[in-house]
């Protein structure tokens, strides 16, 4: 991209986020929205109708119509990887023959999952689930926000190949009444292969006589699957243009849907379907996912913000942080643009955040006196998740509300620095009518596509990920022997295995 499409959004200078409140009587209403069950509220950051209408002119600049487009038509927009990137197809919203293909998929999983609830598997009470980064990221958020109460199995989601973490599922789990799930797009990820051979030995030395009776392999390369010895009805495929960071949707979302019941995976989709449509259909000036990207990129490239934080004020969504920082750091944290040259500005922000009253008592500290700009993005809930006395809910969302007030509002003493709060700090913030399976959908179908419009605003690929293999390949390297690398990592190795 040239110098001039960024010209008139580096020139940007707003004033402070009070004063645009006292400038303009309907800055709430028009920066606020209404999605699937979310209201979204930019009110709070320094977006201004020039900064959105900069934007606006970047984006055509950029094609991000038209790009969306060929996203959604299921064109090759991981031009890197050359190949589509078809997650919003397993949502029902896509190119009409992967559509199908993801349909027939779902069609496969749920006749699984129907199999396993009328007893085919013997007796199952615990879901074992193994697989990591996106396979295992996206499971356990849904699993965790959404079935404290209502989950019909115990799941444990390991992506951890330290053998701790599969040992405190072993602890609380009956091998005989274990469902290993094995979720590996290539089949061949280390640690997740690892893991997975650990918890056959562990059924093995359990009593169970048939391990691999009680396998369920979630992959886009199945023929791998059936070799290393998963049997071909228990192996739910799925598409090889669904990205792992993108593929809850698909089979690798299995365990939510076998815990939570197909009902709930269902309306997982259909609450992100219609995210999707906004997302298609929406001017940019009230699209959800391009005005949280347009608020994104005004403080990484304005404001040289190098962070930005989500504070989930919902137990429930204690994950979502973890989730997002996958999300949004493994798909933009690129260096080049689409065509393998410098981008030459920042790329994706440094995503950290936590959960609300928590985190008001640990990082706040920094939020509201600290050197640095951090935006934060609030999310909550109306409903109450909990059946305690109405105060526990009041108190969490009073505290949300005032975190946003306070940080732009600060407030001066002069008599005593220490007690100074600067204010004008951003925020923006999402509320959820209730956190179920349609809201969660749309919600993370939501981020998303703030990633994509991110992406294509940078001229970068979202797609791909190829800067999480260097190490893999060189641990691979190191474990085989022989292999010598600097006198520092030579003397670690040494001190570690002799």
């Amino acid at each position: 991209m040239s110098k001039a499409d960024w010209s008139a959004i580096e020139a940007l200078d707003p004033p402070h986020l009070e004063q645009l409140f006292k400038e303009d009587d309907g800055r709430v209403a028009r920066l606020s929205l209404d999605v699937a069950g979310i209201h979204f509220d930019w009110s709070k950051t320094h977006l201004t109708r020039d900064a959105i209408a900069a934007f606006e002119k970047l984006a055509k600049a950029t094609d991000l119509a038209g790009k969306r487009e060929a996203m959604f038509a299921g064109k090759h927009v991981n031009v890197t990887e050359d190949r589509a990137a078809e997650h919003t197809a397993e949502r029902g919203e896509g190119a009409e023959e992967s559509v199908a293909k993801a349909g027939a998929l779902h069609a496969r999983m749920r006749a699984l999952i129907d199999a396993i609830e009328s007893g085919a598997f013997g007796e199952v009470r615990h879901i074992l689930h193994t697989g990591i980064g996106g396979s295992a990221l996206g499971p356990h958020l849904l699993v965790d926000a959404l079935g404290r109460e209502d989950s019909r199995y115990d799941v444990a989601i390991v992506s951890n190949v330290d053998g701790v973490a599969m040992e405190d599922a072993f602890k609380r789990f009956d091998p005989k009444a274990t469902l290993l799930v094995i979720a590996s797009k290539t089949f061949t990820t280390t640690e997740t292969m690892l893991n997975a051979a650990s918890a056959l030995q562990w059924m093995t030395e359990g009593g169970v006589e048939d391990p691999y009776g009680k396998v369920v392999a979630l992959t886009a390369s199945p023929d791998k699957a059936i070799e290393w010895g998963v049997d071909e009805t228990r192996v739910l495929p799925f598409s090889e243009s669904v990205g792992g960071r993108y593929s809850l949707w698909s089979s690798i979302g299995f365990p939510a849907a076998l815990a939570l019941g197909w009902d709930a995976f269902q309306e997982l989709l259909d609450g992100a379907a219609e995210m999707d449509r906004h997302f298609r259909l929406a001017a940019l000036h009230e699209n959800a996912p391009a005005l949280a990207a347009f608020a994104d990129l005004f403080y990484t490239q304005v404001k040289h913000a190098e962070t930005r934080a989500p504070f989930a004020y919902d137990e429930r969504l204690r994950l979502l942080p973890s989730y997002l920082q996958q999300l949004e750091m493994e798909s933009n944290g690129k260096g080049v643009t689409v065509e393998g040259k410098p981008v030459g500005r920042p790329t994706a922000a440094i995503t950290w955040g936590g959960v609300g009253t928590d985190a008001q008592h640990a990082v706040f500290q920094l939020l509201h006196q600290g050197t640095h700009l951090v935006p934060v993005e609030f999310i909550g809930v109306i409903e109450a998740g909990d059946t305690l006395a109405g105060d526990h809910h009041r108190q969490l969302l009073m505290n949300m509300f005032a975190q946003g007030a306070a940080l732009m509002s600060g407030r001066a003493n002069d008599a005593d620095p220490a007690r100074s709060y600067p204010g004008d700090r951003p925020s923006s913030t999402l509320l959820l009518d209730a956190l179920d399976p349609h809201t969660l959908g749309a919600l993370i179908a939501f981020y998303e596509h703030r990633v994509f419009v991110n992406a294509v605003l940078l001229d970068i690929n979202p797609f791909d990920q190829f800067g999480v293999e260097l190490g893999k390949e060189m641990a691979k390297a190191a474990d085989k022997g022989g292999q010598s690398f600097d006198a520092s990592t030579d003397d670690l190795i040494a001190r570690a295995f002799g």
